[in-house]
């Protein structure tokens, strides 16, 4: 499988790589966060970010997907100008502008979507990513602007649209209604791509929760999610609160919405690449 390397992505993007596991001090040890087994960072690296003694996938960042996805130093990014404001002017502990900062140096990345265009297996595709590290992957008016000028990409150059989901914070609360009206907003982009009769696979991985799956990720015209990817509107506990009901054990995880058909299959990091390369295959024919 080529890959795409990250000094070749970290040219184009100015941006650094991002891993959600815990160090042991500065050596080569990482321990994964189910299984808490202490694992060489060379073989954890290499097998993408996944445990190879119990097979968690950890949260990688939009960078890395992006590398694991496409082929080598093909990406090009788009929109990276777009910034958020602090429309409603929301004081907490922090303002939203303070965590908007905080978010960026964090991850070094504007915010919660990377997007833009880059080849698969030879075949251009419009990519989004969204990054669990800003802000939760949450979606406010600069991840819905950013989707729907994908979609408009995908229209004008008449190639597929691929969305990774981890979006466990929904429709950014910072930004109110102006969050929310993010979830019409993107599924109507959706329809424009539907009539140019340009598929969408959406890919859900831990967390995509939310608005989000509300919106643009349960819409893909072939729904993929990662093993034990976390899916759902809201949290359990929430739900048990509010309908005072035993929830059945694993309702929210992928491989329970792949039993009751709300997602089409689920498919492994390490065979992510082929199967999306195989769809495109059969959706869109010839390169």
């Amino acid at each position: 499988m080529a890959l795409l390397e990250w000094q070749g992505l970290k040219e184009k993007l100015g941006l650094r790589p991002q891993t959600e596991i815990r160090e042991i001090g500065t050596g080569p040890g990482v321990k994964c966060e189910k299984c808490a087994e202490v694992l060489m960072r060379v073989d954890f690296e290499s097998n993408l970010h996944v445990c190879p003694l119990c097979d968690h996938h950890h949260t990688i960042g939009a960078l890395d997907r992006i590398r694991f996805t496409l082929d080598y130093e093909t990406f090009q990014p788009q929109d990276e100008d777009l910034a958020a404001i602090d429309v409603l002017q929301f004081n907490g502990i922090e303002t939203y502008t303070q965590k908007l900062e905080n978010a960026r140096r964090a991850t070094g990345i504007t915010d919660a979507m990377v997007s833009g265009t880059g080849k698969l297996k030879g075949r251009e595709v419009a990519l989004g990513v969204t990054d669990a590290r800003f802000m939760a992957g949450s979606m406010g008016s600069v991840v819905g602007e950013r989707f729907v000028r994908l979609v408009d990409t995908a229209i004008e150059r008449h190639i597929a649209m691929i969305v990774f989901s981890g979006s466990g914070g929904g429709a950014r609360m910072y930004e109110g209604l102006f969050s929310l009206m993010q979830m019409a907003k993107t599924s109507a982009a959706l329809t424009r791509l539907d009539e140019a009769r340009l598929p969408f696979i959406s890919v859900s991985t831990q967390s995509t929760m939310g608005g989000v799956w509300a919106s643009w990720a349960a819409l893909g015209d072939i729904n993929i999610a990662e093993p034990h990817a976390r899916i759902g509107f809201t949290g359990p506990r929430v739900i048990k609160t509010t309908i005072n009901a035993e929830l059945p054990e694993g309702f929210q995880s992928a491989e329970f919405l792949l039993q009751h058909g709300q997602i089409d299959m689920i498919v492994h990091r390490r065979d992510m690449r082929d199967w999306l390369a195989d769809i495109l295959d059969k959706l869109m024919g010839d390169k």
